[in-house]
């Protein structure tokens, strides 16, 4: 079934075109937001007026010009309220709470048993993390006005549902439904890819450019992507799956059914079967939790250990090659790494990709060509769910309703 659009052009859209230009230039005017957005000065004010009505606006200072009429310089009011961002993975739930202008202000983290997959434990997870994140942040429950949780696989915002997600086994889980029953605030599920490429267009490599692919590299792989300033979601929110296509015909299996799938390449099992094959008594092989492995594999590169040194060489290639496909089907000027597993390894893989990269790009696309990691600042997954949970705040509002999407009830 098509689904509707829930978020797939923020920055064209003329509300979020203002409160994007307030992110990026900070306090401003009225004059400064219509130079910088492109829209008409009377757009501008009458979006402002609407802005303050509500609060989600306020006047940080009046500044008395010369011959003129005094100018407003405004602000995001940040304690218009409180938002919750988590990053949901296969082994830890990372939530963070931030304000309205999207300052991070508390984290919470809560480990999880990859081998579990009862939907009832990860929702219980969930929400001890939300404790966590607002007892640190200083929040008090009745002052957060969403939530944003993303989900690893498939999801349908519109529906709220986790439609698959491979490594539990889940298919249809009613994931929003059960998150808001128990937290009494309103709740917005997406899937990671989409949250790190939002993040990424708002605060970090967005900024400067328009079309980019964002690669998640942890327990999974997967490619957020943005052409034009649009947040791409394909008909199903599925697009993105970069992870399930073919690196090596019938390759390694991967744990969607294939075999041969980037993801069981460089997906973090991925790393664990790889150095298997160069070393199967490799002490590292022995720590079972997947972050442990990762960081481990971290301290060995920076000890020279040579059998780690040979994963990192492979592992380079296989990234080298995967992102030469998926620079060559979209054409894409920036590629992205982001992800546990990328803050960990970057900076021993990213030098060989970046040698690499010329034997797999098509020449057009190489000359502007740059393969950075993230800079957005915190969980950058946590960040595109509060910047998604705003815009479900503000439409709740009557202030912003995406062209072809109705406002959730």
């Amino acid at each position: 079934m098509a689904m509707r659009r829930t978020a797939r052009d923020l920055r064209s859209e003329n509300r979020f075109q203002v409160l994007h230009a307030l992110f990026e230039l900070g306090s401003s005017t009225r004059q400064e937001l219509a130079r910088h957005t492109g829209l008409s000065p009377a757009t501008v004010a009458t979006l402002v007026t609407e802005f303050l009505s509500e609060g989600v606006l306020r006047i940080a200072t009046v500044e008395n010009n010369t011959g003129g009429r005094p100018q407003e310089r405004l602000t995001i009011d940040p304690d218009r309220g409180r938002i919750v961002g988590v990053d949901v993975a296969e082994t830890y739930v990372d939530a963070t709470v931030y304000d309205l202008a999207l300052g991070a202000l508390g984290q919470g983290e809560v480990a999880l048993d990859e081998d579990e997959n009862d939907p009832a434990y990860v929702v219980d997870g969930i929400v001890r993390a939300i404790e966590s994140a607002v007892g640190a942040g200083g929040a008090e429950h009745e002052h957060v006005i969403g939530v944003g949780v993303s989900m690893p696989g498939h999801v349908h915002p519109e529906a709220g549902v986790s439609v698959f997600a491979p490594n539990w086994d889940w298919r249809d889980v009613h994931i929003e439904k059960m998150l808001a029953s128990g937290l009494l605030v309103p709740v917005y599920v997406d899937n990671p890819l989409k949250a790190v490429v939002l993040s990424e267009m708002w605060f970090g490599v967005g900024r400067v450019v328009d079309t980019m692919a964002v690669v998640n590299l942890g327990t999974g792989v997967g490619a957020g992507i943005a052409i034009d300033g649009s947040l791409v979601r394909g008909t199903t929110n599925n697009a993105g799956e970069w992870g399930h296509t073919l690196l090596q015909l019938d390759g390694r299996p991967c744990r969607c059914g294939r075999r041969g799938c980037v993801e069981a390449y460089l997906g973090a099992p991925g790393l664990r079967t790889t150095l298997a094959e160069i070393d199967p008594e490799h002490p590292t092989l022995r720590l079972p939790r997947q972050r442990d492995f990762v960081g481990a594999v971290a301290d060995g590169l920076a000890a020279g250990d040579p059998a780690l040194r040979e994963l990192a060489r492979r592992t380079s290639h296989y990234l080298a090659a995967g992102l030469g496909d998926l620079v060559n089907m979209l054409d894409v000027p920036s590629v992205t790494l982001t992800g546990w597993a990328s803050e960990a390894l970057a900076g021993w893989l990213l030098p060989a990709v970046r040698e690499e990269l010329p034997r797999h790009v098509m020449p057009g696309s190489l000359p502007d060509l740059t393969v950075e990691p993230s800079r957005v600042p915190g969980n950058a997954v946590a960040l595109g769910m509060a910047a998604f949970t705003l815009q479900q705040f503000l439409t709740r509002l009557g202030l912003a309703s995406p062209a072809g999407t109705r406002p959730r009830p």
